[in-house]
């Protein structure tokens, strides 16, 4: 199958993908380590329930970890961006931030059912992301610190070696399951 792009012909055998639409959004990481670097050992995409990293937890008993089973209910992945970040850092550097912490999340969290199916050749070209903003630094440390709380998996990405908080993202989970943390929170534009 081809498939032209830009002027530039490619050709492959690709036939599992097809056109769809698809929303990409990015989310910052924090780490309050400042003596940590960023090619240290412990790679900053550590997964939300490693106890060692205090900015990545999942709580064990929380409706967040229930079993699924509505079939219905769509996979998404929720990334939230610092609006001041927004305002004042370069576009293409806040994007990273949020691409950096969507990985990091769905990495750490790759055998996961839910991050399985998101990931899955069938669902690959329609996944689900929503990019959401707050004001701050505060907030998206409050919201972290929510969503802990609440045993919601996800990704603060710090930036080092600034040690900046400067986004959010969460493994993927059935939107019903997770929507509540994310109510009061603007559309990131």
């Amino acid at each position: 199958m081809s498939f032209l792009l830009s002027s530039c012909r490619i050709t492959a055998s690709i036939s599992h993908l097809k056109p769809s639409k698809s929303t990409i959004t990015t989310t910052p990481r924090t780490s309050y380590s400042s003596s940590k670097s960023r090619l240290s050992w412990k790679s900053m995409s550590q997964s939300t329930a490693d106890s060692a990293n205090p900015m990545t937890t999942t709580a064990p008993n929380n409706a967040a970890n229930t079993e699924y089973n509505n079939t219905d209910d769509v996979l998404i992945q929720y990334v939230v961006l610092r609006r001041d970040l927004i305002d004042t850092w370069p576009m293409g550097s806040v994007v990273t931030q949020g691409c950096h912490a969507s990985v990091a999340a769905i990495w750490s969290h790759k055998d996961d059912p839910h991050t399985l199916q998101y990931c899955s050749p069938e669902k690959m070209d329609s996944m689900h992301k929503v990019t959401l903003e707050v004001k701050g630094e505060t907030q998206m440390v409050n919201l972290s610190e929510k969503l802990r709380a609440g045993g919601v998996a996800h990704k603060l990405w710090i930036e080092q070696p600034e040690n900046i908080p400067t986004c959010l993202a969460t493994k993927p989970y059935p939107k019903s399951m997770v929507s509540l943390y994310f109510k009061k929170l603007k559309l990131c534009k």
